[in-house]
């Protein structure tokens, strides 16, 4: 079969999204395929991942997440009409690209897949302006992939259509999580560092809705035997410094971290610290990773999210009410002085990880939901 992907980036670009768009088209080995997305330039770029041609058109603006393009319609034309895909996947949300998707979808038979990874929510206005063109794409959709029950059901636009939803949790590749000798060894250096401090360790980008400002405001309940370590960057880091400041023996920025570093901090830590608030974190991968390193997860509760499904409260470590950073507190006091339950949860992490969130149960599911639509 031939398959053309359209998403907004493919890696190197780093996101959750790309992530699984990778690991979708890493699945499907045996089928031809083909990748459209945006570049990060003003030039359309074309290069080649294996055997897979990947199609980077340029854009010259981003507004609301969104990239904007002169010559995506053409170009997505031009790739449909010589390609001839068999099935379409597509990654939402992506108004722009939905937009011209549709139009050609109109002449075509062409089975399409939506991989429905969340709502819009951040930028209100926009889900509403497109709220017709969500509806006309997802009835046009073979199957729409929901990553998460929580999701399938909490999604106004999902639910509407349970009868086209499939569930397939988003994986990890442990592959990309092997640790050596290096990876050890500075984990090692950052035990020796914080001497026999409790860590707690969170990273991802520096944005709103991770809630990192919550997890800041823990600490201010916290003894001096808990440090919390935030990796990563973004709009907010400034804001956050400035608001740790407070607590300066408390919490410590790492700023970006390299993939040796990032292994060697959740090997180091005894406590994965995941405080995002809003539907905008529609899995976390970065969580379902750090189970896999046998940490307790803390989280908030996030109705319809798939978060407090990848991580279960009591099971794998704490869920608590959303955006309460006293109870955040007190989740990290309670495993920060009960090493038995650390080491409870976090077992359990990985089992969980291993029993539903690997990327061979993902091929699976993958190539089921592609014979289910090709019968």
């Amino acid at each position: 079969m031939k398959i053309l992907h359209v998403c907004n980036y493919y890696k190197p670009h780093i996101g959750g999204i790309e992530q699984t768009a990778e690991d979708i088209v890493d699945s499907l080995p045996d089928h031809e395929q083909k990748v459209i997305c945006f570049n990060h330039e003003k030039g359309t770029k074309k290069d080649k991942h294996g055997n897979v041609e990947i199609i980077r058109v340029g854009s010259f603006v981003k507004i609301s997440s969104q990239e904007l393009s002169f010559s995506f319609g053409k170009t997505l034309k031009n790739a449909f009409a010589e390609f001839v895909p068999d099935i379409i996947i597509f990654h939402f949300p992506n108004p722009f690209e939905a937009h011209y998707l549709l139009k050609i979808l109109k002449k075509s038979k062409c089975k399409l897949i939506v991989w429905y990874h969340l709502d819009i929510t951040k930028q209100k206005l926009l889900g509403k302006l497109f709220e017709g063109q969500t509806n006309r794409l997802l009835d046009r959709a073979d199957k729409i992939v929901a990553t998460s029950p929580a999701y399938a059901d909490g999604s106004p636009f999902l639910a509407a259509r349970k009868e086209k939803v499939v569930v397939i949790p988003s994986c990890i590749d442990e592959n990309r999580l092997i640790c050596g000798i290096e990876e050890n060894d500075r984990a090692a250096d950052i035990r020796r560092k914080f001497g026999n401090k409790i860590l707690c360790f969170a990273f991802g980008r520096h944005v709103e809705y991770k809630g990192y400002r919550y997890l800041i405001d823990a600490a201010k309940y916290l003894d001096d035997n808990i440090r919390i370590i935030i990796g990563g960057s973004g709009p907010l880091t400034e804001d956050l410094k400035k608001q740790a400041r407070q607590y300066t023996d408390k919490v410590i920025f790492t700023g970006r971290l390299t993939d040796l570093e990032l292994k060697a901090y959740l090997l180091a830590c005894d406590i994965f610290c995941f405080p995002s608030i809003t539907k905008n974190e529609a899995f976390g991968l970065a969580l379902a990773e750090a189970m896999y390193f046998e940490k307790p997860a803390i989280t908030f509760t996030i109705p319809g999210s798939g978060v407090n499904y990848v991580s279960l409260s009591g099971v794998t470590g704490i869920e608590v009410p959303n955006a309460d950073s006293k109870a955040y507190s007190e989740a990290i006091s309670l495993l920060a002085h009960d090493k038995e339950l650390r080491y409870k949860y976090g077992e359990a992490a990985k089992n969980r990880v291993e029993k539903i969130f690997m990327k061979a149960n993902f091929k699976i599911n993958v190539e089921t939901l592609l014979n289910s639509v090709s019968d």
